[in-house]
């Protein structure tokens, strides 16, 4: 009766997107290494000398993306690097200055215009 049982299978957890309103990233990539950026598919041609950078968010509802990129492209001079409105992804590429301005207008309307919970914008 006193025995135990030993378990030999690995518990498996799966995650998954939850819906809700809420920004999970917030991140800007300082300086990026030019392979980053043709690994990514993003235009290369960019000022180094101004210091280049990375702005990644990710959102749901995903469909909220297409409203940050056009906050992003009014607050600054970012350009788009990609956008998609189903996995809620945006990604953006200018000066280190541009892709923190476009980042902060993002979270600061989805907060108090959308009632999104956001997360804390990070570098690197």
């Amino acid at each position: 009766m006193g025995e135990s049982i030993e378990w030999t299978e690995r518990m498996r957890i799966v995650q998954e997107l939850v819906p809700g309103k809420q920004i999970t990233l917030a991140h800007v990539i300082a300086n990026p290494d030019k392979v980053l950026y043709k690994k990514l598919g993003l235009n290369p041609a960019v000022d180094y000398s101004r210091g280049g950078a990375i702005g990644i968010l990710t959102i749901s509802p995903s469909e909220t993306a297409v409203i940050a990129a056009d906050l992003a492209l009014k607050a600054s001079g970012v350009e788009l690097g990609f956008v998609d409105r189903f996995s809620g992804t945006l990604i953006v590429t200018g000066s280190v200055a541009e892709v923190e301005a476009a980042l902060r207008a993002i979270l600061e309307y989805c907060r108090e215009k959308l009632g999104v919970a956001v997360c804390e914008m990070t570098r690197t």
